[in-house]
């Protein structure tokens, strides 16, 4: 039986990776490493009782967690604007004081506000912790934790020698961000002598941000020419409910374009690995050859979904 790491710091919330220190990133990997291969314990948060409170739709990330915390023996309540006084006109601070008023001590949130699940962390009692789930454009956590815990599965702890190219729809991804941050925590070197990591970026003008968010990478919008020798294709979903019109000409137009099959996937190096944050538009930004292929860790993402999301649960809220 595998040992439970060593406690990470202390955290109250979490509402971003930028800017968590990589002993503390480090940490949070190596204790959802443990529950994915024990797959669990129920005396973790018994007698914690933890709210999913999502105000925008999800499968993957409201299902993982909800699975994570009864996993550590955590109470569950599961909260659906569609069906809740949301609909009457009570405000999301409204709605997270009363239910923190029944004895809730966890909440996991998804908003489309950029930074309203921070604004949400700042009105909560001392001792309640907030787990950002997906804040419009700005952030989502978790999934960078759960992607960085594939990839440190299939290419090692060191990620200062990797290549990493992440394609697609950028401006409107909070995964990307996540992403991002994580791989330049875990991607620096050592040696201030040493290259580091590699990160390559590669989308449509109209698709990629024009703030810093690309600082450091490598930038093109010739996807041809940025698979070569990656060792790890991220691939965004294309968020058509963000952008404006006229962002892209066509979906077929993108796919043509930027869209992931086998034939370009062949650039890249052979034992290169293929990520995808879901829902997967297939023959959009990826084929079914390759979002089925031997190269894919699509499936095993949302495994350890699962082990990411207890891992923080665990540190957030066991007494």
């Amino acid at each position: 039986m595998s040992t439970m790491p060593v406690d990470p710091p202390a955290l109250q919330h979490l509402l971003t990776l930028e800017n968590l220190p990589r002993t503390q990133l480090v940490a949070l990997l190596d204790r959802a490493q443990h529950y994915a291969g024990c797959g669990g314990d129920r005396t973790a948060l018994a007698g914690t009782s933890v709210c999913t409170l999502f105000f925008e739709p999800s499968t993957r990330t409201r299902m993982s967690f909800q699975l994570a915390a009864q996993r550590l023996g955590a109470d569950v309540l599961g909260f659906d604007a569609s069906t809740s006084s949301a609909r009457k006109g009570e405000t999301a601070r409204d709605t997270l004081k009363n239910i923190e008023a029944m004895g809730v001590r966890g909440f996991v949130v998804r908003h489309p506000g950029d930074g309203a699940v921070a604004e949400l962390a700042a009105a909560a009692d001392p001792g309640t912790a907030l787990v950002n789930a997906g804040d419009g454009r700005s952030d989502h956590p978790t999934q960078g934790l759960l992607d960085m815990l594939t990839l440190r599965q299939a290419k090692g702890e060191d990620f200062s020698r990797l290549k990493v190219l992440i394609v697609g729809d950028v401006r409107h991804s909070r995964v990307a961000r996540s992403d991002l941050q994580a791989l330049r925590t875990l991607g620096s070197a050592g040696d201030a002598h040493a290259r580091g990591i590699e990160i390559r970026v590669c989308g449509p003008r109209s698709l990629l941000p024009d703030d810093d968010t690309l600082a450091g990478c490598l930038v093109s919008d010739d996807l041809d020419a940025a698979l070569e020798g990656v060792d790890a294709v991220m691939m965004l979903r294309l968020q058509r409910e963000r952008m404006q019109e006229g962002l892209i000409a066509s979906v077929d137009d993108y796919h043509r374009d930027y869209g992931l099959d086998a034939r370009r996937l062949g650039r890249a190096a052979a034992d290169a690995v293929v990520l995808h944050p879901g829902p997967v538009n297939r023959g959009v930004e990826i084929t079914d050859e390759v979002a089925d292929g031997p190269q894919s860790l699509i499936l095993r993402q949302v495994r350890n979904g699962v082990a990411a999301r207890m891992a923080v649960l665990d540190a957030l809220l066991r007494r």
